[in-house]
């Protein structure tokens, strides 16, 4: 196949996530083989931080909102404390559960994944195509957690790098496994935050470069160059650049992370105002923190409040999880 990449950005409501998976589905259909349940009983090894109770401000206050995504209105909203996974969870961490339960992710099972056209590891026969709008994303047979460019591709040296490929569906699987949960949405911005009162980013409001490169994001044009100013092509390993007040490394870049809620761009308008739980109902979950393809001219969303969202599922090169104690 010819690769073909028109354009250099797809507007104000894109992300840097890849499509749901149903678009790539017109290129391959699923095989039938099911994952086997996982059993209770683990040895969860990612590192804790014990967050505060306290009261913010969830939403975006600097006015880098993308349209559509539904970051406003700003509302506050109470958490009580809770124990939140320091990093995102490792391929170690999660090599230790498929050890453990055989477990199979989606991704396997439907037989594809969505990689980014300049992390490709597979032989040509293995591109399933390129949905519509997004061409950079490639449908590769054989992408898994294990092959994240696709079959000639390994995690070999890549223990402390986040887990990708795996979907909403599979980090539900890990959590039954290791006795955990997903973090709410409210949950989840709150512990990025730090501890900082309405700031843009983990660190405050600086920008992104100031004084050193502070997240792995997209150097360069986007998506045919990288420049590789913060040292990374695609995931960088869980403790690189600085934790924040909190203690938490990478919450924003690196890699998209799911969230227990369903997505609704208007939910914010209906908030509980503690502990708030997300829509009722959806056909999508909420992704956050943005991905090493973030880039201010094409998905500037490596923000505290910015959102996003995908079929539970979908699967892709730049999304992986972190966890919370029940």
């Amino acid at each position: 196949m010819t690769e073909t990449i028109e354009g250099e950005g797809c507007g104000p409501h894109c992300a840097c996530g890849a499509p749901g998976r149903e678009q790539f589905l017109t290129l391959q259909p699923r095989p039938a083989e099911a994952a086997p349940a996982p059993q209770a009983g683990s040895t969860h090894s990612i590192a804790q931080v014990q967050i505060p109770a306290g009261t913010f401000l969830m939403g975006d206050s600097s006015g880098d909102r993308n349209p559509g995504d539904g970051e406003t209105p700003l509302h506050e909203v109470t958490i009580d404390a809770f124990s939140i996974d320091a990093t995102s969870v490792t391929n170690d961490a999660f090599a230790a559960f498929v050890a453990a339960t055989g477990y199979r992710t989606e991704a396997e099972t439907f037989g594809f994944s969505a990689v980014f056209h300049l992390a490709l590891a597979a032989a040509q026969e293995d591109i399933l195509g390129q949905p519509p709008g997004t061409p950079w994303w490639l449908g590769v047979r054989g992408a898994d957690w294990a092959h994240p460019g696709g079959s000639e591709s390994s995690i070999e040296g890549l223990g402390d790098h986040p887990v990708v490929h795996v979907s909403w569906n599979d980090a539900m699987a890990y959590c039954e496994w290791a006795g955990r949960r997903l973090p709410t949405e409210a949950e989840w911005e709150y512990a990025s935050r730090g501890g900082l009162h309405a700031k843009k980013y983990p660190w405050g409001d600086d920008d992104v470069d100031d004084g050193g490169w502070r997240v792995n994001i997209w150097q360069g044009t986007f998506p045919r160059e990288n420049t590789l100013d913060d040292g990374f092509l695609t995931t960088a390993p869980v403790r690189t650049f600085e934790p924040n007040g909190y203690g938490l490394w990478q919450t924003v870049g690196n890699v998209w992370e799911w969230c227990a809620d369903w997505y609704d761009p208007t939910y914010y308008e209906r908030s509980e105002s503690a502990n708030p739980t997300g829509a009722a109902s959806g056909t999508s979950r909420v992704l956050r923190g943005g991905s090493f393809l973030c880039h201010i001219s094409y998905c500037n969303r490596y923000r505290n409040s910015a959102r996003s969202q995908n079929t539970p599922d979908s699967s892709m090169g730049n999304a992986g999880f972190r966890t919370v104690a029940l």
